[in-house]
C-alpha cells in the first residue's frame, strides 16, 4: 500500500493505492492520521479509487482510524470504492459504519 495526503477545503484527503493488508502499512497510515490530528485537522476522506484489494486487517486499519478520528471530534469518510471493494464493505456490513461517496468532491461537500 502506498498513499499520498493532501488538504482540500480543510479536509485531509488520503489517496491510497495498492492493497490494504495490515502490517507496516497500518503503522504508516495510523501515524499519518495522528500527525494530521495533532495539527488540528478533524475530518478525513480516504480515496480508495486505486485500491485493488483489502483484507480483514485492512478493514481493521480503517475502523481503527475512524474510531480515532471520531474520538477527536471528526469523521472519516470513504470515496471512489470500486465494485469489488464496495461488495466487501456490504458483506461485512461496514456500509452502515462508513459514509461512502462516489467522488472525493462529493465527500468534501458532505462535510459542509
Amino acid at each position: 500500500m502506498e498513499f499520498n495526503t493532501l488538504e482540500k477545503n480543510g479536509i485531509v484527503v488520503m489517496e491510497v493505492r495498492g492493497s490494504i493488508m495490515g502490517g507496516p502499512d497500518a503503522t504508516q497510515l495510523n501515524d499519518e492520521v495522528h500527525r494530521w490530528i495533532k495539527e488540528g485537522k478533524k475530518n478525513f476522506i480516504v480515496n480508495l479509487q486505486s485500491v485493488d484489494l483489502i483484507n480483514s486487517s485492512g478493514l481493521g486499519i480503517l475502523i481503527s482510524n475512524l474510531t480515532n478520528v471520531k474520538n477527536n471530534g471528526g469523521d472519516l469518510r470513504l470515496s471512489n470504492l470500486s465494485q469489488k471493494i464496495r461488495q466487501i464493505f456490504q458483506i461485512t456490513k461496514l456500509t452502515s459504519v462508513f459514509k461512502q461517496f462516489e467522488t472525493v468532491d462529493d465527500a468534501v461537500k458532505s462535510f459542509s
